[in-house]
């Protein structure tokens, strides 16, 4: 079986003599899409921003492509081919759609030409950002504003794109138009580990899924099989 992509081993962190996280073990494998699912405050925001560098890890170790990327900084961390698609967008006020997305390609030394093709990519997959690629990105609608934030990640070309909150507070039109995206996406290579608050939408989309409870990691497997779970199903879906 080929090396994981992401493994993360006994991970803890948090915000100063806040701890959040408590030995959390997951692995993304190469090529596909994971989820990290679990209620409000579990987590989650914490987890991806430990990965990207954002937050600083306190213990265990994080390891990427085989190298231990374990404390490095956010810049490095996107240098070696991570993309965070954060919670809220983070969009950059009055720069059109079209900069907000070249901004993802800012650490990129492989030529205009080369970033002129991932932004064609980018407009080929978000056709509607072709469309307001002039316009101030902060007047596009929620959904626009996602895609946009998930076509800058796109831009550094990365080997995982990770999206914090995927459809938080979007209509269930762009949460549908995005999904198909992040699919084709994935089928060109790119693996992607995503926050969602819609479990069931989560498991649409994603190979396997990670719980996340107070810190830690309590069920984890395929999601067809998370799915089929009878705590889960009481727990997040209701049932």
């Amino acid at each position: 079986m080929a090396e994981p992509l992401l493994t993360v081993e006994g991970l803890t962190s948090g915000y100063g003599d806040i701890q959040v996280l408590w030995g959390v073990d997951i692995v993304v494998q190469q090529g596909e899409i994971a989820c990290i699912v679990g209620s409000n405050g579990a987590g989650k925001t914490t987890l991806l921003k430990t990965i990207s560098g954002l937050v600083r890890t306190t213990g265990g170790r994080i390891v990427f492509e085989g190298k231990d990327i374990t404390g490095a900084a956010p810049h490095v961390v996107t240098g070696g081919g991570i993309a965070h698609v954060p919670e809220g967008r983070r969009l950059f006020r009055a720069l059109s759609v079209r900069d907000n997305l070249l901004l993802g390609a800012y650490l990129r030394s492989d030529g205009q030409a080369e970033i002129n093709k991932d932004l064609d990519y980018v407009y080929s997959i978000f056709p509607i950002l072709k469309e307001r690629a002039g316009q101030d990105a902060n007047t596009l609608s929620g959904g626009e504003q996602q895609m946009c934030a998930v076509g800058r990640g796109l831009m550094s070309r990365p080997k995982l794109l990770i999206i914090d909150e995927l459809s938080l507070g979007l209509a269930p039109r762009a949460v549908e138009l995005i999904g198909e995206a992040l699919l084709s996406v994935n089928e060109n290579g790119t693996a992607i580990l995503l926050v969602e608050q819609d479990i069931m939408n989560a498991f649409d989309i994603s190979d396997n899924g990670f719980v996340i409870d107070s810190g830690a990691v309590t069920l984890h497997g395929p999601t067809s099989e998370l799915a089929d779970n009878p705590t889960i199903q009481k727990v997040y879906m209701g049932l």
